[in-house]
């Protein structure tokens, strides 16, 4: 039994189709044997019964063949034992009936073997047929004889139907003649039952240990796709080794991807370090608590902490000790909060708090108590006690913004207010101070989200030749498209600057302004590109560097591009940009000095700066008409420039007046909206 227990306990596929080929065909001798002797009873009983009736038959047309000639009792019986000297496995005897018997009198004995013989009895009296089986071998028929009105006519005294005697026929069941046709008909019909019951038994052995419990596996496989529910299981149990082998690593499998799950979910939402929120779960709670507190018409409060002097302590200590200082201190802000309260970590040293349902007063009130708490606080570490003071920024909604792009904006504004004024405080909004920081870096935030929707367009502005007013080149100036409206360069430029997105913004536009070269050569094949770059891409001198290969990519030749530039370029490092314009110049690139006279080193840069165009500060062009001193400082610039080789372009040329008075001076080149707006080209 143990084996038995032990081979199924590791039935394989393999296993299984022996152990079924072997149950079935146990199965089907089984079938076979009982219903082989079901069948020969069957067929045995039907052909002892027909062949017997025919045989009777043939004994009683023989005995009423003798009867008809009148024969008497003596030939009668003679020829009884002729026919069982014929068919000598067969013993034929006749009875008279008890009518035949009074006419022509009884067999010696018969009466009392009629009475002795119930069947004999029955079938005497009840002219009923009968089939017995004596015992296994043998086979009996009684045959009643029944008087048909030809009978009548010897039987005067008897009637139609009356029983005149019964013919007994006792053989062996082996002299039975057995039809061909059935006998295929009876084997087949058997045959295919036999099949039918077997293949049925296999398919409900296949369906319960097969078919089963791989549907079960493949519910389980559907409900974890369709739900993405990795703790579904695949239940129940079954004998086959692989089967249970593939539920249980597929078990295993779905276990292990949901751990993993798990984790991945927890690392998407928490600050590995610090166990806190991070910056995503943070951003998903702020949208939040802006849909709560709009419904609820309730406000709520931010606060932003910065550690101080957290990069002296990583750059002293390591960056070990810089993990376990932000650890600790994420320990002590969570002490002093509610449960509503949410604590992220936002990245490097930057926590915030989001204080639900807390107005702009008392989020001030928990920002100071928090500030008290912490300055005097000590980090513990390996290497001794460290200190480090915490700088606060509070903003509310709606207060300091209703978006949650106005609040990262307010949050930003506030934390540099508190760094740039000296640390170690709590800043809120409620300054004009606070308010204008905070103005700034929502431009900021406009102009980033322009750039990330592509909306830097790059307008052209003609420059003409002022005696002949042919345009010979274009400015290319950057524009912010906001829907219908057109944000000119002077609404965020200085944002630009002060946000430090000034060198990205210059490459967009640069590539925009190139890209409208292969239009605008159309019309003006010698037209030239007059582009202003920013004082940070200009010190970018990596960049810089690839500008001619920027042109040569984008189609235009070098020597159609003039590069601006201000003193705000030149003046930090004159000796490092002289070097970079010899550079660019060599490569055929034009340089104009932009905004010339506006500053009071202007004249010195024509002295150390090799360069081809002078651009004529614009407020002295302005009022040349009006004004006569800004007149006499525009010929001086135009007559030195001139005397240095260099081209002039006189800027804000807003009427017919200026144009012809600058076209008696002699200025080489004018723009303005005299001769045309900055626009997209046609």
């Amino acid at each position: 039994m143990k084996k038995i227990a032990d081979y199924f306990a590791r039935l394989t596929l393999g296993r299984l189709l022996v152990v079924l080929s072997v149950f079935s065909m146990v199965v089907a001798f089984v079938l076979i044997f009982f219903v082989s002797g079901a069948v020969r009873d069957r067929a045995v009983s039907d052909l002892a019964r027909n062949d017997a009736q025919q045989t009777s038959k043939l004994v009683f047309q023989s005995l009423y063949s003798a009867m008809r000639k009148g024969w008497r009792k003596q030939e009668i019986n003679e020829t009884i034992e002729r026919l069982n000297t014929a068919l000598p496995d067969v013993k034929i005897t006749a009875y008279r009936g008890a009518i035949v018997a009074q006419e022509f009198g009884e067999m010696a004995g018969e009466r009392a073997l009629i009475e002795k013989d119930s069947a004999l009895g029955q079938a005497m009296s009840g002219g009923q047929n009968a089939l017995l089986f004596p015992d296994k071998a043998t086979i009996r028929y009684l045959y009643p004889v029944l008087a048909t009105k030809e009978c009548l006519k010897c039987h005067m005294e008897s009637r139609v139907g009356a029983v005149h005697g019964v013919i007994d026929i006792t053989y062996p069941i082996s002299n039975l003649k057995i039809s061909f046709n059935e006998v295929i008909n009876t084997v087949v019909a058997y045959t295919l039952i036999i099949i039918a019951l077997v293949f049925i038994v296999l398919y409900f052995q296949l369906r319960y240990l097969v078919v089963a419990p791989i549907a079960n596996l493949v519910d389980v496989m559907r409900n974890v796709t369709v739900d993405m529910d990795f703790s579904h299981r695949v239940a129940g149990s079954t004998w086959l080794h692989e089967v249970k082998h593939l539920a249980g690593y597929f078990n295993h499998l779905l276990k292990t991807v949901q751990e993993y799950n798990a984790k991945l979910e927890e690392l998407s939402i928490r600050d590995p370090l610090t166990g806190l929120y991070n910056r995503r779960k943070f951003q998903e709670f702020i949208r939040y608590e802006i849909i709560r507190a709009t419904r609820n018409q309730r406000g709520f409060s931010v606060i932003v902490l910065d550690l101080d002097n957290f990069k002296y302590i990583n750059d002293t200590f390591g960056r070990p000790i810089g993990d376990m200082v932000l650890k600790e201190f994420g320990v002590m802000l969570a002490e002093g909060l509610r449960r509503c309260d949410v604590l992220a970590r936002l990245g490097g040293d930057e926590f915030a708090i989001i204080l639900p349902e807390t107005g702009a007063a008392s989020g001030f009130q928990v920002a100071t108590k928090l500030h008290q708490a912490l300055s005097g606080k000590e980090f513990d570490l390996p290497v001794g006690k460290v200190r480090s003071t915490v700088s606060f920024s509070m903003v509310s909604f709606p207060e300091d913004g209703q978006t949650e792009e106005q609040i990262y904006a307010a949050m930003d504004a506030m934390l540099y207010k508190a760094k740039t004024r000296g640390e170690n405080q709590v800043v809120t909004a409620e300054s004009e101070e606070g308010r204008s920081m905070a103005s700034t870096l929502k431009q900021g935030e406009f102009l980033r989200n322009a750039m990330r929707e592509n909306r830097i367009e790059a307008f052209l502005q003609p420059i003409v030749e002022v005696k002949t007013r042919a345009v010979m080149a274009f400015e290319v100036l950057v524009r912010i498209r906001d829907g219908e409206v057109i944000v000119p360069a002077d609404k965020f430029i200085e944002v630009a600057e002060e946000m430090g997105v000034a060198k990205e913004l210059d490459r967009e536009m640069f590539q925009k302004g190139l890209a409208h070269y292969a239009r605008v050569s159309i019309k003006h094949p010698q037209a030239k590109f007059f582009i202003n770059l920013f004082p940070r891409s200009f010190n970018d001198l990596d960049w810089v560097r690839t500008i001619p290969e920027l042109a040569r990519d984008a189609g235009v030749p070098c020597e159609n591009i003039v590069l601006e530039i201000t003193e705000r370029e030149a003046l930090p490092n004159l000796t490092q940009v002289r070097v970079v314009i010899e550079e660019l110049r060599a490569s055929k690139i034009s340089v104009a000095l932009d905004d010339f006279g506006s500053g009071f080193s202007s004249f010195l840069y024509l002295k150390y700066l090799s360069v081809d165009y002078v651009k004529i500060e614009g407020s002295f062009v302005r009022s040349i008409a009006t004004d006569e001193r800004d007149r006499i400082i525009v010929e001086q610039i135009n007559s030195m420039a001139h005397q240095f080789g260099l081209k002039t372009v006189a800027e804000f040329v807003e009427d017919e007046i200026t144009a012809g008075m600058l076209a008696e001076i002699g200025v080489d080149y004018a723009q303005g909206y005299h001769y045309g707006y900055p626009a997209l080209p046609l």
